[in-house]
């Protein structure tokens, strides 16, 4: 019972780091708010679908080691019970944050923009929102974060 509700927490917190973060061109940080936004305008040339890779935090690593941790340890007796503890935990730990990577990663686009007043940007983010050639769009940007909108 206990292994299964380590599994059940570990699944839990994967996906609980796979939403605390978002490049979504709709989605603001908190700090974002009441805040001057520069706004340019232009019109898309280009759409390319790429990806945006998973996160990478200890929170699978750490899932996952512990589970295989408990689960390695649970075969045998005495330093045969540690030793597969041992070995768990390091292939559990490998497996979980390969896991957390996959999990998390996100389709996105790289959206080039010709602007208004010259000039040739490109913005990649989540892709959430459909933009093609030819499109007219807005350029929001802050002192770090740019993001295309209709």
């Amino acid at each position: 019972m206990k292994l299964s509700k380590l599994i059940l927490i570990a699944t839990l917190s994967l996906f609980i780091a796979a939403c605390a973060s978002s490049n979504s061109g709709s989605v603001y940080k908190r700090d974002d708010a009441r805040k001057v936004h520069t706004v340019k305008t232009g019109v898309v040339e280009s759409v390319r679908t790429v990806r945006l890779e998973g996160t990478k935090s200890p929170v699978g690593t750490v899932a996952g080691g512990a589970i295989g941790g408990i689960a390695g340890g649970s075969i045998g007796h005495g330093r045969g019970s540690a030793l597969g503890a041992v070995i768990g935990a390091v292939a559990g730990g490998i497996a979980g944050a390969v896991a957390e990577e996959v999990i998390t990663r996100k389709d996105a686009l790289e959206i080039t923009v010709k602007l208004d007043g010259g000039g040739l940007i490109a913005i990649v983010q989540e892709a959430d929102e459909a933009f093609n050639p030819g499109d007219s769009v807005r350029i929001i940007e802050s002192s770090d974060t740019s993001r295309v909108t209709h």
